[in-house]
């Protein structure tokens, strides 16, 4: 069968990760993405590294990991966008498109005349999506958006890190863009709304996303915590602020994490040390209790499992059904053996570097076939493919597109 969105073409504007999170996503799906690029320059990301992708002969390539990343699946057409040839190339790909997808700042399309409203009267069908840092509308509408500010200003770091008064303790970012990539998930899932939309109106439409909005939304029962008791949520560091025992703790030899989800795995933990009166006890028996009471059972328990090796409690633990697990480098994590049959790895060749080592989209249908088989594209190699055969410009047209005299 054929993959999901094929014959559905999608015109890629964006750059850096949430915008290109959310077409690499369509393109797994499927659909052919265009993704435009600055001439000679090409997506920030290229030049975020080290690391760089190695050409065949073990020499660096002009595109760092970071853009490899997020642009499996695309074709890359250099074209000028500030430039007349260029905004008219944008125009006519616009017109054969199903999706737009756009990262500027706010006004900076309607003056080159390539905001939804100028497309829509060309391509009535045309979903176009926005992504900025704040949104459309709003006092902020116009500010530049990155996600380690969002982070920090929608909330996440207030209850990410350890506590303040433990060593280490203070504000933390994730290790990933989870602001970037959340808002390029929500922007899947908005584009393929509005395309099943279509379907019954026979009409695009525009669909507005700030990854402020996304960052605040994605605080999910932190959010409730708050709105419910009125009491603002503390960072807990790797400890849950509503379940206990559900954290990391020091085996004899190395880390391990316990998720203790209900009463009954408790006692079982418990068990297992040889500490059953710390069930027992009716300050911990309830996970009411032992939230109540985590300074005084915390401690007990580290005591507890640091006496033996991390192998041994993850083995016994999960002989008897209590949630737990290592906690690996990604070295580990690649070698593990449900992530191997999951075929999460992919090799993608490269005419000029050879098989591309990615990680795969997650997603599996029973009947559709899901991901990207081509590798994140060099910078403009589609340009004369989809200039002259999608738009018939002959050689002084592409060069004008392209900005070149």
């Amino acid at each position: 069968m054929a993959p999901i969105l094929a014959g559905f073409r999608v015109l890629d504007l964006t750059r850096v990760l949430a915008g290109p999170w959310c077409a690499q996503n369509l393109a797994d799906l499927g659909a052919e993405v265009i993704k435009i690029e600055r001439p000679g320059v090409g997506d920030d990301t290229r030049g975020w590294g080290p690391p760089f992708l190695a050409d065949r002969d073990g020499h660096e390539t002009p595109d760092a990991a970071y853009y490899l990343a997020a642009n499996r699946g695309k074709k890359s057409v250099e074209v000028d966008i500030a430039s007349e040839a260029g905004q008219q190339a944008i125009r006519e790909l616009a017109a054969i498109c199903d999706v737009v997808l756009e990262n500027y700042k706010v006004g900076q399309l309607e003056r080159y005349g390539l905001d939804y409203t100028s497309l829509a009267r060309i391509n009535p069908r045309l979903v176009y999506c926005s992504i900025t840092g704040f949104g459309q509308t709003g006092p902020w509408a116009h500010r530049a958006g990155y996600d380690f500010i969002i982070q920090g200003l929608g909330g996440f770091m207030s209850i990410t890190g350890e506590a303040d008064e433990r060593p280490g303790g203070g504000p933390q970012k994730a290790g990933v863009a989870v602001s970037d990539l959340m808002t390029g998930m929500y922007a899947t899932q908005a584009v393929l709304a509005a395309l099943l939309d279509r379907e019954r109106r026979g009409r695009g439409q525009y669909i507005d996303l700030a990854l402020l909005d996304v960052q605040v939304a994605m605080l999910a029962n932190m959010n409730t915590n708050f709105l419910v008791s009125g009491r603002v949520p503390r960072r807990w560091g790797n400890a849950h602020p509503n379940i206990v025992p559900y954290q990391t703790f020091r085996a004899q030899d190395g880390w391990i994490i316990l998720a203790v989800g209900n009463d009954d795995q408790y006692r079982r933990l418990c068990e297992l040390g040889g500490r059953p009166d710390l069930f027992e006890d009716p300050r911990f028996t309830r996970n009411a209790g032992r939230v109540r009471e985590r300074e005084t059972l915390v401690p007990l328990l580290a005591a507890m499992i640091a006496g033996r090796p991390a192998a041994r409690w993850l083995a016994d633990l999960e002989a008897a059904g209590v949630p737990c697990g290592p906690i690996n480098d990604l070295a580990q994590v690649f070698e593990n053996p449900q992530v191997i049959a999951r075929g999460l790895r992919v090799d993608l060749e490269r005419e000029d570097a050879g098989p591309v080592r990615l990680v795969g989209s997650p997603i599996r249908f029973s009947d559709s076939p899901i991901g990207a088989t081509t590798p994140p594209p060099r910078l403009g190699e589609h340009t004369r493919q989809v200039l002259g055969d999608l738009l018939g410009y002959d050689e002084a047209r592409i060069a004008a597109a392209r900005g070149v005299d």
